[in-house]
């Protein structure tokens, strides 16, 4: 069943009502490199305080700050070295008075000691002037013991990383809403979470038709082009969060594509076609999908969902359809063929699914406002365009690239933002200040 085609869909629209019948995947608890790029679902608080122990911050000795108060490079201050701590030692010896232990960055400070001499205000033991670093254990294991002259007094607590210094027991480690990157997956690691409980990163199958398309590598053959389009919406989903699967290209042929997608349905929580909506011949997605047959079900309205096709108030990509098949009601985006035309689609309506299903609070691209370098003297009246563009932060400024076709591939591949130029709109001068949607 086809429904509102007999209208014109503003942009805000038709994602509005794609996103209002969507909501967040359930929760899963995963591994922690596992759990790269997911949302945290759960407030991690800190179990025990980091670091654990007062340890040292740089490698030299472990002294008190009585014996080493009056240390000048003229009269060092002459301590007796009872030994090494190198980083995971258990129980550190004591530092008396007139006492020194040879610490490592990382060790814990002993007992006694109240700050870290590094080793370059020392003789390192040497008995001479002071040195770059400390001789290897395996060199010479006699510089645990003998003694050291330190040339500089450090104050009480210097180099020394106090206990809890970075996170205490009970503080809140990450929120709720967080993207788990490399940082925060190592936070988690540091106190002590070997899982966590996230929203899982969407699984989105990308499907391009066009009996024209030919995989790259291929030699094309009269009439044929390279399929594109798959390649650029794949990486886009994976920008936008999603493991993404890539089928290769799939002719005109209305059964062909219904099997290809009911094929898909077990690994996507997502399905998002390219080509075949328009009111060609041969545009086969629409075809396929408008009137639900066989294995999707034969009453639209059932629980195997339908697809609309619709005609919006947008350039590039007016025609777009959205639907719900399946069992598991698989939300599923139908975009143009045109690849400046799926792109731009993909970036207005397909990330935003990608992003809600996956739980993440910035569901859209980041809008900003800057001045347009150039005029723009034709936008057409009553739509919403959409123009490939490079935007510099530095000035302030964007420019546009390309022209407004929808096949210039190589435009698109320069452009890092798209100035929006609003419905009401049909010229302005350079200069004008315009919406930038960011493509970072």
């Amino acid at each position: 069943m086809s429904h509102g085609v007999d209208r014109l869909w503003s942009v805000a629209e038709h994602l509005d009502n794609i996103l209002g019948q969507l909501s967040p995947l359930d929760p899963i608890d995963l591994q922690l490199l596992d759990a790269q790029g997911c949302v945290l679902v759960e407030d991690v608080t800190v179990p025990t305080s980091l670091p654990p122990f007062p340890n040292s911050s740089m490698d030299g000795y472990a002294v008190r700050v009585a014996d080493t108060k009056a240390a000048t490079r003229e009269h060092p201050a002459v301590l007796e070295v009872i030994g090494d701590i190198a980083a995971g030692s258990g129980e550190p010896p004591a530092v008396g008075p007139g006492q020194a232990a040879r610490i490592m960055t990382g060790a814990p400070l002993p007992e006694g000691a109240e700050a870290v001499v590094p080793v370059e205000w020392t003789d390192g033991g040497t008995g001479g002037g002071p040195v770059d670093s400390m001789t290897a254990f395996g060199d010479d294991p006699g510089g645990a013991s003998g003694e050291v002259r330190v040339h500089r007094a450090p104050e009480a607590g210097q180099f020394v990383r106090a206990r809890g210094s970075d996170v205490t027991a009970g503080e809140l480690a990450l929120a709720a809403g967080t993207v788990l990157g490399a940082p925060q997956i190592g936070l988690l690691a540091a106190i002590g979470r070997g899982t966590v409980t996230v929203r899982p990163r969407p699984r989105v199958v990308i499907v391009s038709t066009g009996s024209e398309l030919v995989q790259p590598g291929e030699e094309l053959t009269p009439g044929r082009i390279h399929d594109s389009n798959s390649f650029a919406l794949t990486a886009a989903a994976r920008a936008a969060g999603a493991i993404a699967y890539r089928v290769g290209a799939v002719a005109d042929e209305v059964e062909t594509l219904r099997a290809t997608i009911e094929d898909q349905l077990i690994r996507a929580d997502v399905i998002v076609t390219s080509g075949g909506v328009s009111v060609g011949a041969y545009d086969v997605v629409k075809e396929a999908l408008t009137s639900l047959g066989g294995s999707f079900g034969d009453d639209a309205e059932d629980a195997a969902g339908h697809v609309d096709f619709r005609r919006l108030a947008m350039q590039p990509g007016k025609p777009q359809g959205f639907g719900r098949i399946g069992p598991e009601r698989t939300p599923l985006l139908a975009l143009p063929g045109n690849p400046v035309s799926a792109y731009v689609s993909f970036e207005m309506f397909a990330r935003p699914v990608i992003r809600t299903l996956m739980g993440a609070v910035d569901v859209h691209r980041r809008v900003v406002q800057a001045a347009c370098t150039t005029a723009i003297e034709d936008s057409p009246d009553g739509r919403r365009q959409f123009l490939r563009a490079q935007y510099d932060k530095r000035s302030g400024t964007v420019t546009p690239v390309g022209g407004a076709a929808s096949h210039l591939v190589k435009a698109l591949a320069y452009a890092d933002a798209l100035i929006v130029v609003p419905e009401e709109v049909t010229s302005f001068a350079a200069g004008s200040e315009v919406d930038v949607v960011v493509l970072d």
